[in-house]
C-alpha cells in the first residue's frame, strides 16, 4: 500500500504547510490513539517527547488533545532525545512513543515519529492503519484520557546511558567538547559524560526555539573543530537536533564520521569485545570502510539508506552493529535504535580499552574520496528511466574504470536527489560528480 503521509522516517515538512499543521496533528493524535487502542485491545499510555524547536509546543498540545479525545492517557516528557523516548516507551510499558522533531533540519521544519511498545519503529501495518483512520470523522471516546507530565524523564535516561558502560568505567582525565546543536540533548549529554568523570565543555547547549542545528551540531562541525583545537581538548562530540546521530572531532580537528566510528567499534569488538559477527552499512557507506572491515575478517552488508532498513538487515543477519555515514549508529547489543549518546559512549569505551587516541584508532581504514551533491527537485522524476541521466551515469562509471561507485538516491526526508561519486582520485571524483549533478538538475527541473 502506498502511504500519503508517512515517509521513511515518519512525517516531516515545513511548519504551517500540510501536514505539519495543528489541525492535522490533532487528527493524527486521535487516529493513532484509536488504532493503538484497537491493536492493544484497550486504552493505555502513550508518551510524547520533543526536541527544542519552538513549534514543538504547538504540536505537543495538538497531539495531546487528539490522544485524549481517543481515550488514551498521555505522558509528557518535554525536551528529550529521540532514543530517550524509545527507551522510556519500553520502561513505562507504554503502547507507543511519539517524537516531535525534524532531526537535523532547521527550526522552521518539524515532524512526527512513532515508536512501538518495544522501542522500535512502528510496523508498516500500524502506519497504514493510522493513515486509514485519518480518513474517518473524528469522534469522542466514551472514556476520555488524562495527561501527566513525567518530571524525572531526563534523569531516568541519564542513568540508562551510564548503565550501558562496564562497572567502574571512567572518563577521568579526558577533556571533551560536547556540541548539542541547541537541541534535545542539551540538558542530558553533558551530564552523562561529566558524571562519568570527563571534563566537559558544553557547546551549543542554549536552545531558544529557533537556533536548533544553526551553525552547529553533527551536520555543521566547523565551529566544533575550532573549539576543540582552541581549548586543546582530547576530542569533540557533536549530536544532531534530536540526538539520534553524532560525529566526532579528534584532537587534530579532523572530523570522524559514521563510517569511521562504526569501524572503531567493530575493531574493538573484534579484538577485545568478544567478537563482531558483522556490520551493516548503507548504499552511501564509503568503500574504504568495507575494505577496512574485510582486512579484519568482519563481514559487511549494505542496506538501503534509512535506519529502519539498517535495523531490518541487522535483524535478518543476526548482527548487532550497523549504521550510516551520517553518524546514525545502532548498537543493538545495548539498545533498540540509533542513539547518539550511547554510540558516543561505545566509542569512548573502545578507544579506552584499545589504549588509543581517537585519531590513531581510525587509522585502520582509509576512506576513498567521495563527493555528494544535493540537487533540489521541484517534482518527482524516475531517473532510472531518463535516457540522458542514465547515459551520464554510464559515462561516469566508464571513466572510473571499476575504481569507484556512482549512486543517485532521492532523499526520504528532503526534496533533493543525492548525487554521489566515489573513487581513488579526489579531483576526478569532484569533477565527475559536478558533471553528473548538472544532468540530474536538467531532468528534475
Amino acid at each position: 500500500m502506498s502511504r500519503q503521509y508517512f515517509g521513511t522516517d515518519g512525517i516531516r515538512g515545513r511548519v504551517g504547510e500540510t501536514p505539519i499543521t495543528p489541525d492535522f496533528m490533532l487528527k493524527l493524535g486521535w487516529a493513532a490513539g484509536r488504532v493503538l487502542v484497537d491493536h492493544y485491545d484497550g486504552p493505555g499510555l502513550i508518551l510524547i517527547g520533543k526536541d527544542t524547536r519552538i513549534s514543538g509546543y504547538m504540536f505537543e498540545s495538538a497531539l495531546q488533545a487528539g490522544l485524549i479525545n481517543a481515550g488514551v492517557d498521555v505522558g509528557l516528557l518535554g525536551p528529550m532525545p529521540t532514543p530517550g523516548i524509545a527507551y522510556l516507551t519500553r520502561t513505562f510499558q507504554a503502547q507507543a512513543g511519539i517524537v516531535i522533531s525534524a532531526s537535523h533540519n532547521s527550526y522552521f521544519d518539524n515532524g512526527i515519529k512513532f515508536f512501538s511498545a518495544e522501542g522500535t519503529k512502528l510496523p508498516d501495518d500500524i502506519e497504514h492503519a493510522i493513515e486509514e483512520q485519518l480518513e474517518q470523522p473524528m469522534v469522542t471516546a466514551e472514556r476520555l484520557g488524562k495527561a501527566r507530565r513525567i518530571t524525572d524523564a531526563a534523569g531516568r535516561y541519564i542513568e540508562f546511558c551510564k548503565g550501558t558502560m562496564p562497572w567502574g568505567f571512567k572518563l577521568s582525565g579526558m577533556q571533551i567538547v560536547v556540541d548539542c546543536a541547541h537541541g534535545a540533548t542539551y540538558h542530558i549529554a553533558p551530564s552523562v559524560f561529566s558524571e562519568l568523570g570527563a571534563k566537559v565543555i558544553p557547546f551549543a547547549c542554549e536552545p531558544n526555539g529557533t537556533n536548533i542545528n544553526r551553525s552547529c551540531g553533527s551536520t555543521n562541525p566547523e565551529a566544533l573543530k575550532e573549539k576543540v583545537q582552541e581549548v586543546g581538548a582530547d576530542l569533540g562530540i557533536a549530536f544532531d537536533g534530536d540526538g539520534d546521530r553524532l560525529i566526532f572531532v579528534d584532537h587534530k580537528g579532523e572530523v570522524v564520521d559514521g563510517d569511521e566510528l562504526l569501524y572503531i567499534i567493530a575493531a574493538y569488538q573484534h579484538k577485545l569485545g568478544g567478537g563482531c559477527p558483522g556490520v551493516v552499512g548503507t548504499l552511501m557507506s564509503n568503500f574504504g570502510f568495507e575494505l577496512g572491515l574485510k582486512a579484519l575478517g568482519i563481514p559487511f552488508a549494505r542496506a538501503k539508506v534509512g535506519d529502519r532498513y539498517v535495523i531490518e538487515t541487522m535483524r535478518n543477519n543476526g548482527w548487532t552493529l550497523g549504521g550510516e555515514s551520517s553518524g546514525h549508529i545502532v548498537c543493538g547489543n545495548v539498545t533498540t535504535t540509533g542513539d547518539g549518546i550511547i554510540s558516543a559512549l561505545q566509542i569512548l569505551l573502545a578507544i579506552s580499552a584499545m589504549d588509543k587516541t581517537l585519531h590513531s584508532a581510525k587509522q585502520g581504514m582509509v576512506k576513498l574520496p567521495q563527493t555528494m551533491i544535493n540537487v533540489h527537485r521541484l517534482k518527482k522524476v524516475d531517473l532510472s528511466s531518463d535516457p540522458a541521466v542514465q547515459s551520464a551515469v554510464a559515462a561516469t562509471e566508464q571513466q572510473l574504470g571499476g575504481r569507484g561507485r556512482v549512486l543517485l538516491r532521492p532523499s526520504g526526508t528532503e526534496p533533493v536527489v543525492r548525487v554521489m561519486v566515489e573513487g581513488e582520485d579526489r579531483a576526478e571524483v569532484k569533477r565527475l560528480a559536478g558533471q553528473l549533478a548538472q544532468e540530474v538538475e536538467k531532468a528534475l527541473n
